[in-house]
């Protein structure tokens, strides 16, 4: 079970991350379950409750993801850590191809693996995001 993440800290990662999950990018306008702080590294393993350890999650990743900091690279059978919002560039990790997300390095093939970016729903829910305009956010450099 992870630690409760005071209001106020969940106001400002909540800002930070523009409201976007912070993993596949969606709106939580454009969801109906919340989107929620995530310990990057959970609190079983060291993590602290800070907005440097939280990102902004949706409830499925969150649930996938768990505690886990890192996962099996299937490719390499190399044990590779989880990507990290804090410490890490999206893009350097990820690329979208049409509406899947695709790991374009180690650590995005085993979280996008492990977070199940790419379940059918959420594929599902990407092309009626891309198909209204709304997906891929617009990011600023």
């Amino acid at each position: 079970m992870s630690q409760y993440v005071p209001l106020h800290l969940r106001r400002e990662v909540r800002q930070r991350a523009n409201q976007l999950r912070e993993y596949c990018l969606i709106h939580e306008d454009d969801v109906i379950l919340p989107h929620e702080p995530d310990h990057i590294i959970a609190v079983k393993h060291g993590g602290p409750t800070t907005t440097a350890n939280l990102a902004w999650t949706c409830f499925l990743c969150n649930r996938a993801k768990g505690s886990d900091i890192a996962s099996v690279d299937v490719a390499t059978g190399q044990i590779i850590r989880l990507f990290s919002p804090r410490s890490d560039k999206w893009d350097e990790h990820f690329e979208i191809k049409g509406v899947a997300i695709v790991g374009k390095s180690q650590i995005g093939r085993v979280t996008c693996r492990l977070l199940q970016l790419n379940r059918p729903e959420q594929m599902e829910l990407r092309q009626l995001l891309t198909e209204s305009g709304l997906y891929p956010p617009m990011t600023e450099e």
